[in-house]
């Protein structure tokens, strides 16, 4: 019968005892971190998938619940984060967020043909890692806030 000994480092610490756990969090660049949004959510009677993401910009598959065989949808959307607050005594963290309703057209769109919806992910992720030109305003990180 052959041993198996464990892989030790440094003050003889298994290997498995150093590592760290992968956290459901995301983190910007100034090292806040915030809570990403769901791969899957359900709202409204419809069902979310992430089926894509490039950076701030990700497509979800929407289907509605409410039929045996539904359509399917796809929502192209940038990505934003709120900061945290306080609520009844609760802190909510800082988290991703998906544009309401008023932001569509400028932060949301909806296509039925998945081709299309592809196309705008890549539009998207492009002006979003496109240097500023000068003279030009750079465009603001998902994790800048905007102005209010």
């Amino acid at each position: 019968m052959s041993t198996r000994r464990s892989a030790l480092i440094g003050r003889s610490m298994p290997i498995s005892a150093q590592k760290t756990r992968a956290t459901a969090e995301g983190g910007d660049r100034k090292g806040r971190f915030y809570k990403p949004l769901p791969k899957e959510f359900w709202r409204g009677g419809f069902t979310y998938r992430q089926i894509a993401r490039e950076g701030s910009a990700a497509i979800y598959e929407q289907r509605w619940t409410g039929c045996a065989e539904p359509s399917v949808s796809y929502e192209v959307v940038r990505l934003r984060c709120r900061d945290g607050f306080h609520i009844g005594g609760r802190f909510v963290p800082t988290a991703e967020v998906y544009p309401g309703s008023e932001q569509w057209g400028e932060l949301g769109w909806t296509f039925c043909n998945k081709e299309l919806a592809f196309a705008k992910l890549w539009e998207i992720a492009a002006s979003l890692n496109a240097p500023a030109r000068v003279g030009q305003k750079r465009k603001r990180s998902r994790l800048e806030k905007s102005p209010t």
